[in-house]
């Protein structure tokens, strides 16, 4: 078996210390990081989520390849940053947080993880993210998307809040907004005239790749 399957199926069976080694034998083999993202990691997650989908399953298992996802990533984004010359396809820039007042980022990072498995380029700004915050770091990488999570429903509002600024400012069709969290649906996404709403990390992954490609 390649040392990419191993990845791939390391993070099926949540194995964060194996993945983690395969990923470090693969660099030591001179594997371009290309391929470890595209046919052993991203391979690995999508497996999770399709498993997850389909009630095989369950949340743990889908937070615990969320989590070897992110190790991976911080492993190996240093060295994408130091090698400006790899060639790594983008399906589009995403910024990604959790809004001002609310502090929950597991659904958020596990979203996160799964767009950057999938070959988008992330900036995960974390929890409590003000809507200055979000819309200087969205300038600042020229993002194609702006994701937001809310899991109050005092803070959802701050979703309505960002997407009228981004009106204020003349700047709405810039970018495609979409919206999630526990008590976020899709009659609250129409009612702020957000692009588009995600229940889970998978249907966000099928509602970026929809929005940016439509």
């Amino acid at each position: 078996m390649t040392l990419l399957k191993q990845i791939s199926e390391a993070i099926v069976n949540g194995e964060k210390k194996l993945t983690l080694k395969l990923v470090k034998d693969s660099l030591d083999q001179k594997i371009t990081i290309n391929k470890i993202i595209d046919e052993g990691l991203a391979i690995g997650i999508r497996e999770v989520g399709r498993l997850w989908e389909e009630g095989e399953f369950f949340l743990p298992e889908l937070m615990m390849g969320a989590e070897i996802m992110k190790a991976a990533m911080d492993m190996l984004n240093p060295l994408i940053q130091q090698q400006s010359d790899i060639d790594m396809k983008s399906e589009g820039r995403v910024v990604i947080g959790t809004v001002q007042g609310d502090i929950h980022d597991i659904g958020k990072t596990l979203v996160a993880s799964m767009l950057t498995a999938s070959g988008f380029e992330v900036n995960d700004l974390g929890a409590d993210v003000s809507i200055d915050s979000f819309l200087s770091e969205a300038e600042k990488m020229n993002a194609d998307l702006i994701c937001m999570s809310a899991l109050l429903t005092t803070t959802m509002l701050i979703q309505r809040n960002l997407i009228k600024e981004l009106e204020n400012k003349g700047i709405r069709d810039k970018y495609k907004v979409l919206v999630g969290g526990a008590p976020i649906n899709q009659k609250w996404a129409d009612e702020i005239k957000a692009d588009g709403y995600a229940e889970n990390a998978v249907s966000a992954v099928k509602m970026a790749k929809g929005l940016l490609s439509a």
